[in-house]
């Protein structure tokens, strides 16, 4: 059985990163794999998610299996966190969580639960997205479609383009939608742009799907789930991915939620019924140690306000690290106008270097960057970007 099998191609992203570990090279870069580095190029576990842990750890008294769809209180913080206490779709009922293990499961999750409740739909993708998705939804069996989303010579949305081809979907598909920090572009839609595509989706009758990895990470908690609320109206039907592997910290934790809002709250506990009987023929039911921190930290007001300013400091770094990394490079005399990177959102800049240049800073430099050109914003620190910034300058 095992012989005859052909050797499996390394993943994108996780696989670079395998590559990159191996590498001897002491003053190796990676800004492959989505993940969030401090200063001193350490992934740090935040002070709130410590005080958690303690406090768990003190106060646990079993180690018995959560529910099918994971602890009812982790499940109410998701929702508040998604749409506020007092949203119409809480109060209504229209709104149910699964507990999932992180963001990726939540995504396969979701691609078996339309396959199974409407099994000719196909989902739609950006072009680009984040390199996973279409593996996720291929292996859950759904038809891939893409519609057009990013302008590589204004480096910018194109809005226009998008819609259009929004406004031919066949009415039962589903159109996957980044609700803030686009992957791997970092160009996401404005308010108003978001209305329309509600408007779309309300006419055309698509059903949307919206990925929420980084919640926080582009103007703020609030802010940023204000595309997704434009969405969230009386009567819809949608369904919500959500990560905390990086608003909290939570890599190796496993930590995301599969949220289905209902056109009422029959119809959202026949889909969680459902989707109760995805999970169960998978993992069974989730982790517990993750979720409970994100309970912890969203449930106890002081531990919220604090974790609130630790999600601030690592945007506000983000966004420092492109100001500095955009200024590096014209003092190192790149004519080339990378401007445009200061304007993104998130931990992702698709950077406009092309596979040839990224190949080469691999193998000439050990800077490791996924192909298409994404780079991990947040992987830059003061102490790697002169190194990097002059690779970049004489690949360029």
């Amino acid at each position: 059985m095992f012989e005859q099998l052909e050797n499996a191609p390394p993943d994108a992203i996780l696989g670079l990163t395998e590559i990159f570990k191996k590498d001897p090279n002491p003053d190796k870069i990676n800004l492959g794999v989505g993940v969030y580095k401090d200063a001193s190029g350490a992934t740090p576990i935040l002070d709130t998610v410590k005080e958690a842990e303690n406090r768990l750890l003190e106060e646990e008294h079993s180690k018995s299996y959560l529910s099918i769809e994971g602890s009812p209180e982790y499940g109410r913080c998701v929702q508040e966190l998604l749409f506020g206490a007092e949203h119409e779709a809480i109060a209504h009922c229209r709104a149910a969580t699964a507990q999932t293990p992180g963001g990726t499961a939540a995504l396969r999750v979701a691609g078996e639960f339309i396959k199974h409740a409407k099994p000719g739909a196909a989902i739609w993708m950006s072009k680009p997205t984040w390199a996973n998705h279409g593996t996720v939804f291929s292996a859950a069996g759904l038809e891939l479609r893409e519609y057009p989303y990013y302008n590589a010579e204004t480096k910018s949305l194109d809005f226009s383009a998008m819609l259009n081809a929004l406004r031919k979907i066949p009415s039962g598909d589903v159109v996957l939608l980044h609700a803030c920090c686009h992957n791997p572009t970092g160009v996401d839609p404005d308010l108003d742009e978001w209305h329309a595509l509600a408007e779309v989706a309300s006419e055309r009758g698509w059903t949307p799907l919206i990925d929420f990895a980084y919640q926080g990470f582009a103007d703020g908690l609030e802010e940023d789930a204000q595309g997704l609320l434009r969405m969230v109206t009386p009567g819809c039907e949608l369904l919500i991915c959500s990560s905390f592997s990086k608003n909290f910290g939570l890599y190796n934790e496993r930590v995301g939620a599969l949220t289905v809002v209902g056109a009422a709250e029959s119809g959202t506990q026949k889909a969680l019924g459902h989707i109760k009987r995805r999970i169960r023929a998978s993992y069974s039911n989730p982790p517990s140690h993750g979720g409970a921190i994100v309970t912890t930290i969203l449930s106890t007001p002081e531990l919220r306000a604090r974790w609130i300013d630790e999600v601030t400091a690592m945007r506000d770094r983000i966004n420092g690290m492109r100001t500095l990394f955009v200024e590096t490079l014209k003092a190192k005399g790149v004519k080339q106008d990378f401007s445009f990177i200061t304007e993104q959102r998130g931990m992702f800049s698709f950077s406009g270097l092309n596979d040839e240049q990224v190949q080469t800073l691999r193998d000439k430099y050990a800077i490791y960057i996924v192909g298409g050109g994404r780079i991990n914003v947040a992987g830059m620190t003061e102490h790697n970007m002169e190194r990097l910034c002059q690779a970049i300058a004489e690949v360029l």
